[in-house]
């Protein structure tokens, strides 16, 4: 038997789509790969791999070296600055015109999605680009990070100091052993339940408690596909497996509902638009 082509995995998937109710892409840090943002796990040129966690991401690592977590993630942010949405990125942005509900819950602490026209981001593990207030939690409310000086990662930065109380600004990321925010986790759920056909893409299934989002829409019924070229480990199963990057999947969804696939769909949602 010849192995099924990326036409044959979008062919179905797209019709699939093309009558759910609601969409849900729920991506992790493969989905930005291809722009050149490095992943946490899953190789050597991996951040983890790279970088001890314990004296990055953690609270009591910032409390005992401010300058070097925040040197850190300035490097981050100024990596990020530079990339550009990949064609993974600009395909699910595009599916949203195409269907009347789409929605995207990320894993992801950059701004890629948003960048590229996606609306009302779910971002469960925040963003490198809402810093806050490490004593009032209050948003940092100007220019936190130049990132002309955050040209390597071992660079040290003393982080700016909040207008209202003058406590540290620090990172806007969830860092291990802190909580997910509560809203934006909720919303999750909330979407992940009701939705038809749930993307999983780009992420591992290793960090709770996101990596259980899927089963739980699995489990109200939804059908999952899981987007990754080293797919097959998500806890819970899934109904289809596309060994595809989201910069080579994406694109063909989107093809095959401009195809005709999903052309009732795309008609309600002009309706709904009237």
């Amino acid at each position: 038997m010849s192995a099924r082509t990326d036409q044959d995995i979008a062919i179905p998937l797209a019709r699939r789509i093309a009558g759910a109710p609601r969409v849900v892409a729920l991506t992790g840090a493969g989905m930005s790969a291809d722009s050149g943002v490095p992943t946490f796990r899953g190789g050597q040129d991996s951040l983890w791999s790279q970088f001890d966690p314990m004296r990055l991401a953690t609270s009591d690592a910032f409390a005992a070296d401010p300058d070097l977590v925040w040197g850190w993630y300035a490097w981050r942010m100024a990596l990020v600055a530079q990339a550009r949405p990949n064609a993974g990125h600009l395909a699910l942005a595009a599916l949203a015109d195409r269907h009347p509900e789409v929605r995207v819950v990320t894993q992801n602490v950059d701004d890629l999605h948003e960048r590229a026209g996606s609306a009302d981001v779910v971002h469960l593990h925040g963003s490198l680009f809402r810093p806050r207030c490490s004593g009032c939690a209050a948003p940092c409310e100007h220019d936190c990070f130049d990132a002309t000086l955050a040209t390597r990662p071992s660079l040290r930065l003393a982080p700016p100091r909040c207008r209202r109380c003058e406590g540290r600004i620090r990172p806007g990321v969830v860092w291990f052993g802190e909580s997910l925010p509560t809203a934006d986790w909720q919303t999750a759920q909330d979407l992940l339940a009701g939705a038809g056909v749930v993307l999983v893409i780009g992420t591992s299934g290793q960090v709770y408690p996101a990596a259980g989002l899927a089963s739980l829409a699995r489990e109200h019924g939804a059908f999952v596909a899981e987007i990754n070229p080293d797919g097959g480990g998500l806890p819970g199963g899934v109904d289809l497996v596309w060994r595809a990057t989201a910069a080579t999947a994406l694109p063909a969804l989107v093809d095959q509902l401009d195809a005709g696939v999903g052309a009732a769909h795309t008609r309600l949602k002009k309706a709904n638009r009237t």
